[in-house]
């Protein structure tokens, strides 16, 4: 096999600032509380000083939005779609700015945040921007109103796209918005914030407040939010139900997931392989709806996995802005650490581990992509969401089986089925109690198709015509 050239993306692109304030009201402001640093998990260098915001700032940041409201929430639908219009466009003409600031910032490969991150952001924003105007016609009756002041906090494995997904139904719904990213990946966040300056977004309807859990925190339990989204672990979505919880706020949780990724015998072998590695290997497997577990069927289990290693053996680990880079950083340091913890235990359990020879760089936080065999449902690595390059692989022999082992998780995001027959397709997506089914594919998005989870995976759902309900008074 020949070997590729380096070829790195430039970071000279990116203005990095040695320091960046909160986003409220149109304008930078220092936090209140003590500032903290973001690194770049591939090196460990720190990229930048970030506030933290208080109690105080979020306060500030929620009344900045409840002001704007109702000149915001007053203007045509029509004028809405400009100004997401027009940021979208700015997306698209900052793409390689953006790309690489989120590759910097989390760890992931270019490619991915180049191919796949930013395009898909700026969809976002145009698709949402084209319902503004038309939200009477959108089922949900002749004059849907907003909600009022939405409060999000979103996880770092997708920091930009995460954003759009909140963001962008917000506004054209006619909301205004405070947004909490996460404590390791804020600077997309901010420079998003420099885009609504550059549209000319009226100050106070987009609002960043960076922090910890305790910002995060504060923005759920503002009294004067009226909507509130989170995306991250079940364990914090708990915690955000209960607030909520008899205050008359709307809300919708994407937590975790240990979606199955299931392959029948009669599937086309090197297409399952690619949607194998794509389920869970993408993102350093930091994926909410990663498939996580293999489901393959008994007849083919040995054929299957000698693919899968062969095409493991050809994946490439190293710098995220080198273009040629498949896996890229694990995003901290802590994560890195769950996820060798669980390994570890998996090995300790009787599970077969397996990666392919692999040289990890001596800096940065890193893990090789890794297949265990011989896993057992009632293995810690076939139930807990290991959220990295893990994948457990199972077997079954009928399709009854399957979606019985499927089904036995607290969780259900989503589920790959692999096959030929169109009924088993149908039938299977039927039967299984995730809230995406994909079919002779793994993680495919679209703007205009809804996402969500059932059980401990959450309730709402994001994209789509049910993404515009999540922001209205219906």
């Amino acid at each position: 096999m020949f070997e590729y050239a380096p070829a790195p993306e430039s970071r000279d692109i990116v203005d990095l600032k040695p320091s960046y304030g909160l986003f409220i009201n149109g304008e930078f402001v220092d936090g209140s509380g003590p500032s903290f640093k973001t690194v770049n998990p591939a090196t460990e260098e720190t990229l930048a000083e970030v506030a933290t915001a208080s109690s105080d700032d979020v306060d500030r940041a929620v009344q900045a939005a409840r002001k704007a409201f109702d000149g915001w929430s007053g203007l045509p639908g029509a004028e809405r779609a400009k100004y997401l219009f027009r940021v979208a466009r700015i997306i698209q003409e900052r793409a390689r700015e953006l790309a690489v600031l989120e590759s910097l910032d989390n760890g992931k490969p270019i490619r991915e945040s180049r191919d796949v991150d930013v395009p898909l952001v700026a969809a976002h924003f145009f698709y949402y921007a084209g319902w503004a105007d038309k939200l009477g016609y959108a089922g949900f009756g002749a004059d849907p109103r907003p909600l009022g002041v939405a409060g999000q906090v979103i996880p770092w494995n997708f920091p930009l796209l995460m954003l759009a997904w909140k963001i962008a139904p917000a506004l054209a719904c006619g909301n205004t918005v405070v947004l909490k990213p996460a404590e390791t990946t804020p600077l997309t966040a901010l420079l998003f914030a420099e885009i609504c300056r550059q549209a000319e977004l009226p100050p106070g309807v987009v609002n960043i407040v960076t922090g910890a859990g305790e910002t995060g925190a504060a923005v759920v339990a503002h009294p004067d939010v009226n909507k509130v989204a989170f995306t991250g672990s079940t364990e914090v979505g708990r915690v955000i139900a209960r607030t909520v919880a008899g205050t008359g706020k709307k809300l919708t949780l994407e937590l975790g997931g240990k979606a199955a990724n299931i392959v029948f015998e009669d599937a086309a072998l090197d297409q399952a392989v690619e949607g194998i590695v794509n389920g869970i290997f993408f993102n350093q497997g930091h994926v909410c709806c990663a498939g996580s577990r293999l489901l393959v069927q008994e007849s083919i289990q040995d054929e299957l996995l000698s693919a899968l290693k062969r095409r493991l053996g050809t994946l490439r680990l190293g710098d995220p802005l080198d273009k040629n880079t498949d896996i890229g950083a694990i995003n901290s340091a802590e994560q890195l650490a769950k996820i060798r913890q669980l390994s570890d235990l998996g090995e300790s359990e009787g599970a077969e581990r397996w990666s392919p020879a692999c040289e990890l760089p001596d800096r940065g936080y890193w893990f090789p992509p890794t297949i265990f065999t011989g896993v057992a449902q009632s293995h810690r690595i076939a139930r807990e969401e290991i959220f990295g390059p893990v994948l457990s692989v199972l077997t079954f022999r009928t399709p009854a089986e399957a979606v019985e082992k499927a089904n036995n998780t607290p969780y259900g995001l989503s589920a790959g089925i692999w096959t030929e027959k169109g009924s088993r397709i149908l039938w299977m997506a039927d039967q299984l109690r995730a809230g995406v089914i994909w079919a002779n594919t793994f993680n495919r998005f679209d703007p205009a198709s809804p996402f969500g989870g059932y059980k401990e995976s959450g309730y709402g759902r994001e994209g789509g015509l049910l993404g515009l309900e999540a922001y209205l008074d219906v």
